[in-house]
């Protein structure tokens, strides 16, 4: 018998060697760590050591679940049973690990921060009710708004970052996104796509994550408030869509928010299916943390 224990480590292909084939076992239920690494292993001079703590939990010979912990502090964890959650915490805890936050799926977040409040006091709150969607057979929408899409090329720079300031002061977010910090924001990786009307102004845009383990992540998808309602956020996910898996994807996800009615009903017209429930808690420790 050889008991469930958890590795960690701060070097990330040592990490990879052993857990890359999980990650990429379920790449869609799997997305946010597979892409995440992928931008931290290509980044230009590599991940600083130090600064993100990795973590796998094997089972006779196998990696079955995966944990990674950045300078934030926030945690992501592929699932985990309440028990499986339990123990992390508690291994954690026991290292003098101080966590903001954890993200997961909804069940292994939830056990995850119950678990945490239990061993350390701090009180888990909700951020946001997420679903995780994966597409099926890619449905046209009908009607099919006038214009047609582009490549975001650099001209178009400032357009798009101002789009993701937009975007994030929608989402509420506190964030500075500019031409010197750009490369260190969130949306500095992707792709992205214009929906244009034929007079050639942008209305929409969507970004897509670069290809990894055969996976597509569409983040962010955007129509500024008083262009919506028009059908672009539909044509132009539709568009990227299809691009993805015209260039090999053969998963093809998004997140939306659970709250908002509009944008997943968006979705499943265009043939995505929810797969799983998600859920970011942050903790309130109480007091102020040293710095």
């Amino acid at each position: 018998m050889h008991p469930a224990a958890w590795h960690l480590t701060e070097d990330i292909d040592d990490f990879l060697a052993h857990a890359g084939d999980f990650l990429r076992s379920r790449p869609a239920l799997h997305n946010t760590p597979l892409t995440t690494l992928e931008k931290w292993r290509n980044q230009p001079g590599g991940l600083t050591a130090g600064t993100v703590l990795f973590g796998r939990l094997e089972s006779r010979g196998e990696t079955r679940a995966v944990f990674y912990r950045p300078a934030t502090r926030r945690l992501t964890l592929t699932p985990l049973s309440p028990e499986q959650a339990d123990a992390l915490a508690v291994h954690l805890t026991g290292l003098g690990h101080v966590l903001v936050g954890v993200t997961a799926d909804h069940d292994t977040a939830t056990a995850f921060a119950g678990a945490w409040q239990r061993h350390t006091g701090a009180t888990p709150a909700l951020r946001v009710r997420m679903h995780l969607y994966r597409l099926g057979t890619l449905i046209p929408p009908d009607p099919h708004p006038h214009g047609h899409s582009r490549p975001v090329g650099e001209r178009d720079q400032e357009h798009l970052m101002r789009w993701c300031r937009e975007l994030a002061a929608d989402l509420g977010e506190t964030v500075t996104i500019d031409a010197a910090s750009w490369a260190g924001t969130r949306f500095a990786e992707k792709s992205y796509t214009f929906w244009q009307t034929p007079d050639g102004t942008p209305v929409s845009m969507a970004g897509v994550n670069p290809l990894v383990a055969g996976m597509v992540r569409v983040d962010p998808v955007y129509t500024p408030a008083h262009l919506r309602g028009h059908g672009y956020a539909a044509a132009v996910t539709a568009e990227v869509s299809r691009a993805a898996r015209a260039s090999g994807a053969t998963e093809v996800v998004l997140f939306t928010n659970a709250a908002n009615p509009t944008s997943n009903a968006l979705y499943q017209r265009l043939g995505y299916r929810r797969i799983a429930d998600w859920a970011p808690y942050d903790f309130d420790h109480g007091t102020p943390e040293a710095t």
